[in-house]
């Protein structure tokens, strides 16, 4: 029914695609200006809203550079409530910085965490003492001109349809990816056969320029505990368990069916990407979860999502129980890492 609906809004996308083509025209031509900085500014992005692992890539990449370059981060803030430039600090509210920002300034303390809607302004505050930046979620936002622009695709999303907003998933269209430097199919299997790697290279048909690279995810060994200090294998959780699965994301399958792979019994309680947890939903999961018989029970959630758990008040409802969150990292395929690195690396050190 859904689908159905928003094949109704297909003459909305065709205007939405021709707005569109000519914002990025005039991007081209000149008319709409684009800024370059003299700092080595790698951008993030995707084609589609939401889901295509834009977090995970950034974390890699501070992983990478952190020990070499003075670094900052810099996205909007999706969600919050704060307006301008803004330094995220680790004891922050999610509700003032957006939960991404919030969680990689918790996760990496050693660097810098900005947001700000205007991407110039925002730049122009990080320059004065930092020597490279991170840009999360920036491919649309063409008033900056990158250094270095890596462009993800989804995996389960490719063999999809390519419809623009609102009847599809897409911010604009399946050529804009000619701007891009690097091309990177996130979510993949990671035993993705050759077969299948020349199937996808066909359907992103990358240009004489760009680079196609695949990852996949990689979980973590161990779960973290959103209100201690402890750790949990994910080997203990067995078919006896039941899990009960909180997320607020765009795509929450991945980690569904990676619990699926331990125990069949799961209650998820999913919400919107972004979702600002109430106090009724977390006494909603509260109830549930004092309702399940057995003493086998755990609840998992995303790293995104702790960071939205993290307040006072929710810390008082919950406090006892076992939340657990589910770090992940990327992880490449064919053994291309090393390629993928030193290609960043040679645009950080030679700007």
């Amino acid at each position: 029914m859904f689908q159905q609906f928003r094949k109704l809004l297909l003459p909305f996308s065709l205007l939405y695609g021709i707005v569109i083509f000519f914002r990025n025209k005039f991007y081209d031509w000149g008319i709409f200006k684009s800024q370059a900085f003299d700092i080595p500014i790698i951008s993030v992005g995707n084609l589609e809203v939401g889901g295509s692992g834009k977090t995970p890539m950034v974390e890699y990449l501070i992983r990478l550079l952190k020990t070499d370059f003075k670094l900052a981060t810099l996205s909007r803030g999706y969600g919050r409530i704060t307006k301008g430039f803004r330094w995220v600090k680790a004891n922050d509210d999610a509700t003032l910085t957006g939960d991404e920002p919030l969680q990689i300034s918790r996760k990496f303390p050693e660097i810098s965490v900005a947001v700000c809607e205007n991407r110039v302004n925002g730049i122009n505050e990080i320059v004065k003492e930092h020597q490279l930046i991170l840009m999360d979620d920036a491919y649309q936002h063409r008033a900056v001109k990158p250094g270095l622009s890596i462009l993800l695709f989804d995996y389960h999303q490719l063999k999809n349809n390519r419809f623009l907003l609102p009847a599809g998933n897409y911010r604009e269209h399946f050529s804009g990816r000619k701007r891009a430097d690097i091309l990177l199919v996130t979510k993949c299997p990671l035993l993705l056969n050759e077969s299948e790697q020349n199937e996808l290279e066909h359907i992103v048909s990358p240009y004489a320029h760009q680079q196609l690279f695949f990852s996949g995810i990689n979980y973590a060994e161990d779960l973290e505990s959103v209100f201690t200090d402890q750790q949990l294998s994910v080997q203990t959780i067995k078919n006896n368990h039941t899990v009960l699965l909180l997320t607020g994301i765009a795509k929450p399958e991945p980690l569904l069916n990676e619990v699926k792979k331990r125990t069949q019994n799961i209650i998820h309680h999913s919400y919107p990407d972004h979702h600002n947890y109430s106090q009724k939903n977390i006494l909603k999961l509260v109830t549930t979860f004092n309702a399940i018989k057995s003493n086998n029970k755990i609840i998992i959630t995303t790293e995104k999502d702790a960071v939205r758990l993290k307040t006072d008040s929710f810390a008082e409802l919950l406090i006892g129980m076992p939340v657990y969150q589910w770090p992940i990292q990327i992880s490449f395929i064919n053994g291309n890492e090393q390629e993928f690195n030193t290609l960043i690396k040679k645009y950080a050190q030679s700007n």
